[in-house]
């Protein structure tokens, strides 16, 4: 999908402020632009870091994102409020992300290009936060980041999303069963199992355990 289909507004451009969800919502249900790229504003890094952790690609999270907004622009009459808007749009975003993979096992698609590929705006902002990091100390962040994709994207799909709604996303395991429409069993079973796959591909060479 191209980028034009869809204008993602900055946060800046918007007024400022928290926004109660259900106001937020029912104001984008009866057609408020303003409304809609609030609620962009306020999930758009959330979408793009998710998509970009499953897929192991920076450029198709972006363009998933913008299939993921538009989705939700089409189905928020849907949303019931029986959970959060966020956890409703996590699960748009796995769906989203499964289909792609299929699509590229259809097509037998090679390894996705590296997380860790850093733009210059990436390396300015980076050198700003932290100017006192010295070259072997960036080649050594970036190398841990390398390691973490392979590890990351060496698990199955389904334990690569449980993982990250968990560890980085932060939901409860609760809040993962609800999103994913899951037995908690499972999701309890994935988590344990991906946990387990990053550990071994983590662990240094001779001591993975048997």
């Amino acid at each position: 999908m191209a980028s034009s289909e869809l204008a993602f507004s900055s946060a800046e451009s918007l007024s400022a402020g928290p926004v109660a969800e259900p106001a937020l919502v029912e104001r984008c249900r009866r057609g408020d632009p303003q409304a809609f790229a609030r609620l962009v504003s306020l999930h758009e890094r959330m979408v793009l870091n998710l998509a970009a952790r499953l897929l192991g690609d920076p450029e198709e999270a972006k363009d998933i994102a913008q299939d993921v907004f538009l989705q939700v622009y089409r189905t928020l009459t849907r949303f019931e409020g029986r959970s959060t808007l966020r956890t409703w749009i996590y699960r748009i975003v796995v769906n989203q992300c499964r289909n792609r993979q299929r699509w590229w096992r259809r097509r037998r698609r090679a390894a996705a290009c590296p997380l860790d590929e850093i733009t210059a705006a990436d390396e300015a902002r980076m050198s700003a936060v932290s100017p006192a990091e010295g070259p072997f100390e960036r080649l050594a962040r970036r190398e841990r980041a390398r390691r973490m994709e392979r590890a990351l994207l060496a698990l199955s799909f389904d334990h690569r999303a449980v993982l990250l709604l968990r560890e980085v996303e932060g939901l409860s395991c609760e809040e993962i069963a609800t999103t994913l429409a899951l037995p908690m069993g499972t999701v309890k079973s994935r988590l344990a199992r991906g946990r387990d796959g990053l550990r071994r591909a983590l662990a240094p060479a001779g001591e993975e355990r048997p």
